[in-house]
């Protein structure tokens, strides 16, 4: 688990790196996954970015199509346009789980992770809708 964890936290860091400093949009669509980088960076997406893959989400998310749990792209627009409202609802889901909202199987509850972390992952999540 550690090795999967590590190789997922360097693949991340490598699509990072490629992306440069490149002020020009572009969307990089690879084995599902989708790196977008924007005229305005978004820091606070960007920290979102990094806890993601420090944990364990892509175990069970990935970017553009949906695994175990719904693919980002999905849950970004399924709550596009009420972000701001759904910033803490979906930040303690990531802190204590959830079911019922994207099928039967439930989130793992994350209890380490605190309400700032989870609220720029979730700031993260939602950055992604198309």
């Amino acid at each position: 688990m550690h090795m999967k964890r590590t190789l997922i936290v360097f693949c991340c860091a490598a699509v990072l790196a490629s992306c440069g400093n490149n002020k020009e949009s572009k969307t990089s669509e690879t084995s599902g996954t989708t790196s977008e980088t924007t005229e305005k960076s978004d820091p606070e997406a960007e920290k979102g970015l990094n806890l993601v893959a420090k944990n364990d989400c892509f175990t069970c998310h990935k970017i553009a199509e949906k695994f175990t749990g719904p693919a980002y792209t999905e849950v970004a627009e399924k709550y596009a346009g009420q972000e701001s409202a759904m910033i803490d609802s979906l930040a303690h889901k990531v802190i204590h789980g959830g079911a019922g909202v994207w099928g039967a199987v439930p989130m793992t509850p994350h209890p380490t992770v605190s309400v700032d972390d989870a609220k720029a992952m979730v700031h993260y999540v939602l950055s992604l809708k198309k």
